[in-house]
């Protein structure tokens, strides 16, 4: 049950940070970052994720008793969905299912995962619900979007769902309209880029981290037959293969950085290789953009640019030059996550969505 104070606490957890903050309805009323070094997550090496809850649940009590805060002041706790079966998009109350296909991991080990654990753990001790919001495996796919080519490799939803459909809300009520009633592309720019196209209230296709453009760390699609040979070379472990894909590929590999604002120094101090990848990721996102104005058959209300990458003037002028034809372009800087975490759980307790179990309305769509 609500503790009636009309706070939540909403935790975000990263490969090397946790982020948490806790929300009223009027925003953000404590915002803190809890860093990990390499140094402590040491002890974590070859073990599962899950396995960090304990040290991580202590960072953020230690953050929260020094901001004077105790457990009852939470009318609710939401943590960031992790690799979870299929869902559809929506707030989902973290039951014992959704734990157990946490603790199975079996679509992946990621920082993510600890997001509805540590949220139940805390919410265990507060006496009220735990929830997730619009994990990764949102899937809202039109059946064609899954095909991808070859009977043993199908398309599989996963995006970065939780800013994704937290900017496309944002933009409906700017509007005064409902999201189901839009035509909407969302191009969401972070360390790997996820486009998708939404219809209805449904976000019915979207790259994936094995497709679409290349990032700041990210390859996106590659050359098929270069990529097989590479994997048979014998010069590289399915590790290293994993991880120059995901990790240390896009920007990254061609300029040795991730840092944007660096790239962009290169480039106004006359770098053209610089210049030249800057141009093509651009030029990438830009081009699946206008993929999903065909999945949308040319009927688009808006363009909605977010991500921190959204932030660059540099990058959103290349892309409203590429774009801007096909409908108009808003901006939404940054990844907020921890503020989508809190709208998602505040359309709940205010009665306007009907919160979700994995039980009931998890598998795929």
């Amino acid at each position: 049950m609500p503790n009636g104070s009309g706070r939540i606490l909403v935790i975000n957890p990263g490969s090397t940070s946790t982020k948490f903050a806790v929300y009223t309805k009027d925003g953000a009323e404590f915002v803190s970052t809890a860093r990990h070094s390499a140094e402590e997550l040491l002890q974590f090496n070859g073990r599962p994720v899950l396995d960090q809850q304990e040290y991580r649940a202590a960072r953020i009590s230690d953050e929260l008793e020094k901001a004077g805060y105790d457990l009852t002041a939470f009318d609710a706790i939401a943590g960031r969905g992790g690799l979870l079966p299929p869902l559809k998009s929506g707030t989902y109350l973290v039951s014992a299912a959704m734990l157990s296909a946490l603790r199975l991991a079996r679509r992946g080990e990621h920082a993510s995962n600890l997001g509805a654990v540590l949220a139940h753990s805390f919410a265990t001790l507060a006496g009220v619900n735990a929830y997730v919001v619009d994990p990764v495996s949102v899937d809202e796919w039109q059946d064609c979007a899954r095909i991808s080519g070859s009977a043993l490799l199908p398309r599989t939803a996963q995006c970065h769902a939780l800013n994704t459909k937290a900017v496309a809300k944002r933009f409906a009520k700017e509007q005064s309209r409902e999201y189901e009633s839009l035509q909407l592309i969302v191009v969401h720019m972070g360390s790997g880029c996820s486009v998708s196209a939404h219809q209805n209230g449904r976000m019915i296709d979207n790259n994936t981290g094995e497709d679409g453009p290349f990032g700041v760390d990210r390859s996106g699609a590659l050359p098929v037959r270069p990529l097989v040979r590479l994997c048979f070379s014998g010069g590289y472990t399915q590790k290293q293969v994993e991880d120059q894909v995901f990790g240390n590929g896009g920007v990254f590999s061609y300029l040795g950085t991730r840092d944007l604002i660096e790239v962009e120094r290169r480039i106004d101090e006359g770098d053209l290789r610089a210049a030249a990848i800057f141009d093509a990721m651009v030029y990438q996102i830009a081009k699946e953009a206008g993929a999903m104005a065909v999945v949308l058959k040319g009927i688009v209300d808006a363009i909605l640019v977010t991500g921190g990458m959204a932030h660059s003037e540099r990058v959103v002028s290349l892309l409203t030059e590429y774009l801007d034809w096909i409908a108009p372009i808003k901006v939404f800087p940054g990844e907020d996550e921890l503020q989508a975490l809190a709208e998602g759980v505040f359309r709940v307790l205010r009665g306007e969505e009907l919160p979700k179990t994995l039980s009931t309305d998890g598998g795929q769509p």
